[in-house]
């Protein structure tokens, strides 16, 4: 097999596994892990059933790949978010408000949404599945965010203090409120109340951290 046969299989195994992960998540979400079938799966993913097995030796094995990749997904969406903190020019309040408006918006989009009520509904049979999406998701998200609250402050921008806390309680500024408002996920909030939410977050947490 030449070097160009042997990417091309390699990129179509790939594919097609992404494929499944991504049709096992769209059938996880709409009809709930148990009543999930395989073969409704290979459907939503376009592929023949003994294709998933082929990716995946079994339905447990396949939903905690599928809730990883999700979590990694909406992760890279998450750390898109982060990017303005980079260069904040002279307005740091303004692009704060900006960065926690779309996370807001992420956490609340209907993949992020779909991913807790299955981590709510399954957490009982799959005690490990916290872990996996917490290593793929908000522990990756904090560290992102207190890596350019650093850079921020060694920029005279916020107190030099403790980046990982900052992060911490900015997160926590955000979603601890989104929470209860959207009842862990089941009540869709307009953007208006988002941008809200947003600006009341950002004004404890620059009370908190602001350079005074």
């Amino acid at each position: 097999m030449s070097t160009i046969d042997a990417m091309t299989t390699t990129r179509g195994r790939i594919d097609k596994r992404q494929a499944i992960l991504e049709g096992a998540f769209t059938v996880f979400a709409r009809e709930g892990y148990a009543q999930s079938c395989v073969q409704e799966i290979a459907r939503e993913a376009g592929v023949a059933k003994p294709t998933v097995y082929n990716h995946m030796t079994d339905k447990a094995t396949l939903f905690r790949h599928a809730m990883e990749a999700a979590a990694r997904a909406i992760l890279e969406q998450r750390i898109a978010a982060l990017e303005p903190l980079g260069t904040p020019g002279g307005d740091l309040r303004a692009t704060l408000e900006g960065v926690a408006h779309a996370l807001l918006r992420l956490h609340t989009d209907g993949r992020s949404c779909a991913l807790r009520r299955l981590l709510y509904s399954e957490i009982i049979h799959f005690p490990d599945i916290l872990e996996i999406i917490q290593e793929s998701g908000p522990d990756r998200l904090n560290q992102a965010l207190a890596d350019r609250l650093a850079r921020l402050a060694l920029a005279g921008c916020l107190r030099a203090a403790d980046p990982d806390l900052a992060a911490e309680q900015f997160l926590a500024l955000l979603l601890g409120p989104l929470e209860a408002r959207t009842q862990l996920g089941t009540r869709q909030l307009e953007d208006a109340e988002l941008r809200t939410m947003a600006v009341a977050a950002v004004d404890a947490f620059l009370r908190a951290w602001s350079v005074r």
